[in-house]
């Protein structure tokens, strides 16, 4: 059996960490091992995991490997260890997909569907109505039929009138110009306070989102539950949840409809497979968060092929980033993301079905800057995550 003899990370713009596992026997895997604004962080981690359990271990032993990477350290959990973990578990399936010569969704017992369902973001911050709509009719121009934005910028604890009716209009225009038949996903991003995010979601009914996602932090469970009680609006959670364990009591309390592991965060592949066969047995289906690179992407279509209770895929194909490039710079088959009607079909190709081009890889990593999220303050000089 091959063993990991050797690992490369480079850091690419936009603000993503590819990594790259070779082989004793000329076979490599892509993984995207990245939280974004702590880049710098998770490539020491991830270099830290491979030089102490991986190199020299058959490559085939996902499954040992992963609970080796899981608990060997003994500190375990949270975003930066997994997202290095995640990384790493996406190159080990790459690697045994092109082992055995199939794409990795034939490895998980292969396709429930034949399309992926995605959708693009558009921004929303403090954005004019007028620009996401410009965004998403240029995203109907590539092939979509559903957006999500975000639902505002910095919001104080307890809002005025007036600013949360210019919320839901600024939304509302988004509505009309696109009609009834487009889905428009809103997500809070958790900057709306747990006193406001309740009556802000009531509010927002009227525009009839496909889902509102993270209405309110993590952290906040009790106040996720008064959210519930408040909207009929499909509540998707997860973007910032790293392990089947965190998932638990969102899922044994009924808080969700849809689940949103990232798996360059909640431990790639296969941890993603267990959480979305978790979430199955209590009726929650799936959208997989996905802002990042290609590597990033193509794993959670792997997902996507094989999870019956897979809704829809998040993307940033299309989105053209300030160094003039986007997801598929990276591709020599950009191809494999072609969006039609909606939907894209399941990378053929073996292992994550994606082809990285290595030289633009090391010529544009060169470019890189790090990102850090921005800071926002309220009027009065304090922090404002709300």
């Amino acid at each position: 059996m091959p063993k990991v003899v050797n690992y490369n990370l480079y850091l690419v713009p936009p603000r993503w960490l590819f990594l790259k596992l070779e082989c004793d026997n000329g076979l490599e895997g892509w993984g995207e091992p990245v939280v974004e604004g702590r880049a710098l962080t998770v490539k020491a981690a991830t270099a830290e995991l491979i030089e102490k359990y991986l190199l020299g271990q058959e490559v085939s032993n996902i499954n040992k490997l992963w609970q080796i990477l899981y608990k060997g350290g003994f500190y375990r959990g949270g975003p930066i260890l997994m997202s290095a973990l995640s990384g790493i578990d996406q190159a080990l399936w790459d690697i045994k997909g092109k082992m055995l010569n199939v794409p990795i969704y034939e490895l998980l017992g292969g396709k429930v569907r034949n399309k992926i369902k995605v959708y693009r973001w558009v921004g929303g911050d403090e954005l004019d109505p007028q620009v996401a709509i410009e965004g998403a009719k240029k995203g109907i121009e590539q092939g979509f039929r559903a957006l999500k934005m975000n639902v505002a910028g910095k919001l104080e604890f307890i809002e005025t009138p007036s600013k949360l009716r210019k919320v839901v209009e600024k939304i509302a225009k988004v509505r009309e110009a696109l009609g009834w038949d487009f889905h428009i996903a809103v997500d809070f991003h958790g900057r709306v306070s747990p006193s406001l995010a309740p009556k802000l979601s009531e509010m927002l009914e009227e525009v009839e989102p496909l889902f509102i996602e993270e209405p309110v932090p993590p952290e906040y469970i009790s106040e996720l539950k008064k959210v519930r009680l408040r909207t009929n609006i499909p509540i998707a959670f997860g973007e910032r949840l790293f392990n089947r364990w965190d998932f638990r009591p969102y899922l044994e309390e009924g808080l969700v409809d849809i689940l949103q592991p990232d798996l360059s965060h909640a431990g790639g592949i296969t941890e993603c497979m267990k959480i979305s066969n978790y979430a199955e047995i209590h009726g929650v289906l799936m959208a997989y968060h996905c802002p990042l690179g290609p590597i990033a992407f193509a794993s959670s279509l792997q997902l996507a092929t094989v999870n019956h209770n897979f809704l829809i895929q998040e993307t940033s194909l299309g989105i053209h980033y300030n160094e003039g490039l986007e997801l598929t710079t990276y591709l020599k088959n950009p191809e494999v993301f072609k969006v039609e009607s909606g939907f894209i079909s399941p990378p053929s190709k073996p292992g994550l079905g994606v082809e990285i081009d290595e030289d633009a890889v090391k010529r544009l990593s060169k470019q890189f800057k790090d990102w850090s999220n921005p800071i926002w303050v309220h009027e009065d000089g304090s922090f404002a995550e709300w």
